[in-house]
């Protein structure tokens, strides 16, 4: 599995609010990481950073994950306590009240991919039958969409389309939405904040992905934001199943 972690200011904001990366547990299997903070002053910085450095330390301490069900019942344990941390943080702190912050993570094994996510940062896949987004936004012109009140097009283009309707640490009790699906060789994943999907069409996106090189493609990627105004901040994990990691491997 080869990985890349890439994040941007952008051209417009003064401070990053996104956080992420690439973790290994101690059975060396990879957990990526996106999440977009929110909230007033730099209180998102601080919502994204704690959940990410908290996931990774969770991460980083546990075993090995030998089934989609244990790697559904860690994500939904470590979100949960991760939320309630955010949360007392946020109720305890009084320049950090209100903040949030969007989460989606990934558990990579080398027979299953297990996907957890709240808020409106994406996980797509790229396989044999195409390329898709896998989580569903909590936003609300995603909700619109789902009523059958606009279209997807429409949502791109709504005044309310970064209302997210729910974020990590915002409420006391907070689930991820999570499910499993199957990685083979060949295999790409995108994991991204909205800072890239509200420049970068799916079909880009896709294109893009055709390039074998990591580390190209996600400079692109942030290059092609930032070309069109980069007004959010902008961040993505790539991975790209080609070279299974070996325990042990740095």
């Amino acid at each position: 599995m080869e990985g890349q972690f890439l994040t941007h200011t952008g051209q417009v904001r003064k401070h990053n609010e996104d956080s992420g990366g690439i973790f290994y547990n101690t059975s060396g299997q990879l957990l990526a990481v996106i999440a977009d903070g929110m909230g007033g002053h730099q209180a998102g910085d601080v919502a994204s950073q704690m959940a990410t450095r908290l996931m990774r330390e969770e991460w980083e301490k546990s075993a090995d994950l030998a089934s989609p069900d244990e790697a559904e019942k860690w994500l939904l344990e470590s979100i949960t306590k991760i939320n309630n941390s955010v949360y007392e943080h946020a109720l305890n702190n009084e320049e950090c009240y209100g903040m949030g912050t969007t989460i989606v993570g990934v558990v990579c094994t080398s027979d299953f991919t297990t996907i957890a996510h709240i808020g409106d940062s994406r996980c797509y896949l790229q396989n044999d039958d195409g390329f898709k987004q896998v989580t569903e936004d909590h936003s609300f012109v995603n909700a619109l969409v789902q009523s059958g009140e606009i279209s997807k097009d429409d949502a791109q283009h709504h005044p309310r389309k970064n209302v997210v309707l729910k974020a990590l640490g915002t409420e006391n009790h907070l689930e991820p939405d999570i499910r499993t699906v199957c990685l083979e060789k060949s295999n790409k994943i995108l994991l991204c904040s909205d800072g890239l999907t509200d420049k970068v069409t799916d079909d880009e996106l896709q294109e893009l992905l055709q390039n074998d090189d990591v580390h190209a493609t996600g400079n692109k990627m942030i290059d092609i934001a930032n070309s069109r105004g980069g007004e959010d901040n902008i961040s993505l994990v790539l991975l790209y199943n080609d070279t299974p990691r070996k325990e042990g491997d740095s």
